[in-house]
């Protein structure tokens, strides 16, 4: 496990959402001596979803990136040593494609994304950082050359385009974030996921001993785990009433018309609570197989 709750979160999260529009790597090793990038990303052509759909952070994984996140605000040797990694890859990269007499345009090279949960003016002065009125606000670029941002999330617009980056901020910023991801269509997938990432964060800050000095944290942290509970117990039951459906439909129609073929208990089983309920009444007027079987395709079984 690893010594930091919010390092683990962080990755698992980039990794989770990431993963629909290409390859991450977590914890890649960089050239030189012993250093890590904390996510590595490369876009998938095409991808399973549109990176739009991701919103800021899809846009940010439109080309290859190292993505380095911070819990606190970075300190000037912090940021450095993202840029050293950033320029250890590049020299690596740079090496392979003269072996391979295939030179890499400037703009292919991977860009360095340091998400921060807040950097003052201080910071950003001190590396020339300067915003862009494409990126809107919280998003600083340093000097083209380098091919490195901070993101400021404190400094995000609250809106969807963000939400995935603010669950990486502190304090206000990220419990917005949670209350958000909760409000979310229960049905949704995505929703599910970061609850059960939010979850683990949890119950990795009371293993470890952090809870007490994450208080703040924890209460965040703690809303986000009932909900994911209360889903896992809902899911839990409703794949219960679903198998008990299944058992009742079955024996019903070996009584109606015999033994049901595999093909036919395959199809059966994939129905919905709803659909397995319709079939409950509807085979009280079967005589025979071949009704079963014209039942399934009318419902699309």
């Amino acid at each position: 496990m690893t010594k930091n709750p919010f390092d683990s979160f962080s990755k698992q999260l980039l990794e989770e959402v990431l993963a629909l529009i290409g390859t991450v790597k977590i914890t890649l090793e960089v050239p030189g001596e012993s250093q890590y990038v904390d996510v590595y990303f490369e876009p998938s052509v095409p991808p399973i979803i549109v990176p739009q759909d991701l919103g800021l952070l899809g846009r940010i994984a439109q080309t290859p990136c190292l993505l380095e996140p911070f819990r606190n605000q970075p300190t000037p040797s912090e940021v450095r040593s993202c840029l050293l990694k950033l320029l250890q890859v590049h020299g690596d990269r740079q090496r392979k494609a003269r072996r391979a007499q295939e030179p890499i345009p400037e703009d292919d090279l991977p860009r360095l994304w340091i998400l921060a949960s807040s950097a003052s003016q201080t910071l950003l002065n001190g590396f020339g950082a300067s915003s862009s009125e494409d990126w809107g606000s919280g998003v600083y670029f340093l000097q083209p050359s380098l091919r490195t941002a901070i993101v400021a999330i404190n400094q995000l617009p609250t809106n969807e385009a963000t939400l995935f980056l603010r669950l990486l901020g502190k304090g206000q910023t990220q419990k917005q974030a949670v209350d958000e991801v909760i409000g979310l269509d229960a049905r949704q997938p995505r929703r599910a996921a970061i609850l059960r990432l939010l979850a683990s964060w949890k119950i990795s800050l009371e293993i470890t001993g952090q809870a007490e000095a994450e208080e703040e944290l924890m209460m965040v942290l703690s809303q986000a785990y009932l909900e994911w509970e209360q889903q896992t117990e809902q899911r839990g039951e409703a794949k219960g009433r679903r198998k008990e459906g299944q058992s009742l439909i079955l024996r019903q129609l070996t009584r109606r018309i015999g033994d049901v073929a595999p093909e036919m208990r395959s199809q059966i089983q994939s129905l919905s609570l709803d659909q397995l309920e319709t079939l409950g009444e509807a085979l009280l007027d079967f005589t025979e197989s071949a009704d079963l079987v014209d039942w399934l395709q009318e419902n699309r079984a």
